[in-house]
């Protein structure tokens, strides 16, 4: 029968090859999609594991090697918003450790650096970056010590005598290959483990399978009434029903397999794509887009047989009988339980306001599961909001074709319904994603925004923010040096208070108040001002280190002299510039060599991370609109087009006995409309909702509104599909000719 089975699958006319390459396409795309995703998680995994030698040093690693001690010490400088991390080492033996990337230790006044670092040294003037890294070039670090193509990088050498008087250097035994017990501000290797990244990367990649999954199962459908006539016919010849299921089974793997296979092309196609859509901020390797051989055995062999599967399951009608084409009935209406999945998806994301897992696993669980089974409770209720809305609008409808229509939707609201399922599920899908990456960037960003003059400013502390140090006496030709970069504006420098000057004596742990010259003060008017006549001002140390904005504000009265003030320590500096770039970064790299051990940060550089996850969220966010909309454009045109071959038959009966073919036509678009509109409003709600309890448990933020794009963009999705609709009606007159009455 195989042998058989096949000459039919591809002998069977231009209509069969048609439908073979139909179904064998939307597998494809649903294979390439399916591997693509498979694969962006195995690219974060492979970057989150390239990361781990970073947490070398940080003081939960222990070492365990027996080896000589590796003096080491990480850094990280920031350059117009990107983070580069510095690692300075000293061998204290032969038998070191090294670092992954790197063919060697570097020597003393040598450095390795990424390729995307060494790129950026090139093409950026040495004042304004290079200068901050004196030594020599020794290399590049390979990819297998890098998480990302784009990732800014270096390992510095140095000697032991100059980091045993670090602070923050420590002799150690072994890279790193796990995260620590603790992990405090020196973990720089800390990836995207329990982000709330990679909980919405999960949720969207599960998502986005579904819509490709409905344009797969309503591909298969397609000529179903006339394969189930033909099927019907053989069994009437003499085919068991076994001989039947094997047909079918062959038919549709057969394309499955062409499929899946061209799948795996498919997936190759998009690696470049998927490599540069910077879902975590930054790019992926391409060999990083790799699948693990189960997942290639599960996809290769789990496609086919699902397909055989479905094949056997829409044929149960002729397997039981072989007069059951022609031997109709109307179905059971679908019952009003059918609500009960989607109730208990909202019903498990609500539970998870209140009782979030504490695991990132069990979080990527737990909402990726909500989100299916919502999912799938749309599918599943779908039909009966059909019926509920056909049986509504009949009680308030005389005309003709939409009495027609209707009554078709109340009697079978199955197959009304099959044809926008795809779309019904693709405006949950981009309502639930857009609302839960559109309230992460309003609320990031605003996070994110602030004071213009305090954009301008950049602030010189110890790496440890809150810690004990101090700059001590700053030197003249630092501040007269800093005078001279073109577009600066003015030096503020903190001094120590060792008296508590203005501290509150109740709450000893806050950090105590700094002390500035007014005429410095002056100088930087964003920080605030001093009261009239005053000489020092008592000046919050948060204002310096959180880049607070603070212009109307009038600071205490310190009861020193200008003199006095000036002769304690520096605590830190703060200078202000005219915005731009080079003035910033000047005098960034300025305070960094007098300073190598401290940090010059602005307000940008608190929320690079921030900004890099935001970007990433909104690349996924154009995933989302780029593949479930056309996907499910292209569900509802193959379902609509398979709707009306099915039914040709009927539908020419009709025309020869008087029924005009605009009535016809106004009968399939009203049939196609009506579930489209209703359910989809269903969806957009459903979608607002999910959104809002997955923010509140995740991030504890209440839902914003999406906005005119969201809107525009799904206003223009529907009108695109009842624009998909009606180019199909012109097929209506070709396939219900007089001929299709009678060779029906």
């Amino acid at each position: 029968m195989i042998p058989f089975s096949l000459r039919l699958a591809v002998r069977g006319g231009r209509e069969a090859v048609a439908r073979l390459l139909m179904i064998a396409a939307a597998v494809a795309i649903g294979v390439g999609l399916l591997l693509s995703s498979l694969a962006s998680l195995n690219a974060v995994e492979h970057s989150n594991g390239r990361l781990l030698w970073m947490n070398t040093g940080a003081k939960g690693w222990t070492g365990t090697a027996q080896a000589d001690p590796l003096w080491w010490y990480g850094h990280d400088h920031y350059y117009q918003g990107k983070r580069i991390v510095e690692f300075d080492v000293a061998p204290a033996g032969p038998t070191s450790p090294l670092p992954p990337g790197l063919s060697r230790l570097p020597a003393p006044g040598e450095y390795y650096t990424s390729p995307a670092l060494a790129e950026l040294l090139r093409k950026t003037p040495a004042v304004e970056l290079g200068d901050r890294f004196p030594g020599r070039p020794a290399g590049t670090i390979g990819p297998e010590g890098l998480a990302s193509p784009d990732a800014l990088a270096m390992v510095a050498g140095r000697t032991v005598d100059e980091l045993e008087t670090v602070p923050e250097a420590r002799p150690v035994t072994a890279i790193a290959t796990a995260m620590p017990a603790v992990c405090e501000a020196d973990c720089f290797g800390f990836g995207i483990h329990g982000d709330a990244l990679t909980l919405t990367l999960s949720v969207v990649i599960g998502a986005l399978i579904f819509p490709v999954l409905i344009f797969i199962g309503t591909a298969t459908r397609l000529s179903a009434a006339t394969r189930e006539q033909r099927f019907a016919a053989m069994r009437l010849v003499g085919a068991t029903p076994r001989q039947v299921s094997v047909i079918s089974a062959v038919e549709s793997t057969v394309a499955s397999v062409i499929g899946t296979v061209t799948g795996f092309g498919v997936y190759l196609a998009l690696r470049p794509a998927v490599a540069d859509m910077r879902l975590t901020g930054d790019r992926f390797y391409q060999a990083d887009l790799g699948l693990h051989v189960g997942q290639v055995l599960v996809v290769a062999l789990g496609v086919p047989v699902a397909a055989a599967l479905a094949a056997r399951f829409a044929l149960r009608r002729v397997t039981i009988s072989p007069l059951g084409v022609t031997r109709r009935v109307t179905p059971k209406p679908p019952r009003a339980r059918r609500l009960a999945p989607l109730l208990l998806g909202l019903a498990e994301l609500g539970y998870f306001v209140d009782n979030r897992p504490p695991t990132s696993n069990g979080q990527a669980a737990a909402y990726l599961t909500g989100f299916l089974l919502v999912m799938l409770g749309l599918v599943i209720v779908g039909p009966w909001l059909t019926m509920t809305a056909a049986r509504a609008v009949a009680l308030r409808t005389s005309r003709p074709a939409a009495l027609i229509a209707v009554r078709r939707l109340a009697d079978d609201p199955r197959a009304g319904f099959r044809a926008v399922a795809g779309l019904v599920v693709a405006l949950f899908v981009t309502s639930a994603t857009i609302g839960i990456i559109g309230t992460i960037n309003v609320n990031r960003g605003a996070q994110l925004s602030g004071d213009p003059e305090v954009r301008k400013a950049l602030v010189l502390t110890p790496h440890q923010l809150r810690s004990a140090e101090t700059l001590g006496a700053v030197p003249d030709g630092l501040v007269a040096s800093a005078r001279s970069v073109p577009g600066f504006r003015g030096l503020a420098q903190a001094h120590d208070n060792p008296a508590r000057i203005g501290a509150d004596p109740d709450q000893p742990h806050l950090p105590t108040p700094a002390l500035v010259l007014c005429s410095e003060l002056a100088q930087v008017p964003v920080l605030g001002r001093c009261a009239p006549g005053a000489a020092v001002a008592v000046v919050a140390l948060g204002q310096f280190l959180d880049l607070q904005e603070g212009t109307a504000q009038q600071w205490p009265t310190a009861p020193l002299s200008a003199a006095e003030a000036a002769a304690l320590p520096v605590k830190l500096m703060y200078a202000t510039t005219d915005g731009s770039s080079s003035a910033k970064e000047q005098l960034r790299t300025l305070f960094a060599k007098t300073y190598p051990r401290y940090e010059a940060r602005m307000a940008e550089d608190w929320g690079t991370e921030v900004q890099k996850k935001l970007q990433g969220w909104r690349q996924l966010a154009n995933v989302v609109l780029l593949t479930t909309l056309p996907i499910a454009g292209c569900s509802l045109a193959v379902s609509v087009v398979a709707g009306l071959s099915d039914r040709r038959r009927p539908f020419a009966m009709l025309r020869l006995t008087g029924a005009p073919l605009r009535l016809l036509q106004r009968v399939i678009g009203l049939e196609s409309a009506l579930p489209l509109l209703v359910v989809s409003a269903i969806a957009v709600g459903t979608g607002f909702a999910a959104a809002a309890m997955f923010l509140k448990s995740q991030m504890q933020y209440d839902l914003v509104s999406p906005g005119v794009l969201y809107f525009g963009l799904t206003a223009f999705g529907l009108a695109a599909s009842l624009g998909i609709i009606a180019s199909t009606l012109p097929l209506l007159k070709r396939i219900t000719g007089p001929e299709a009455a009678r060779n029906g």
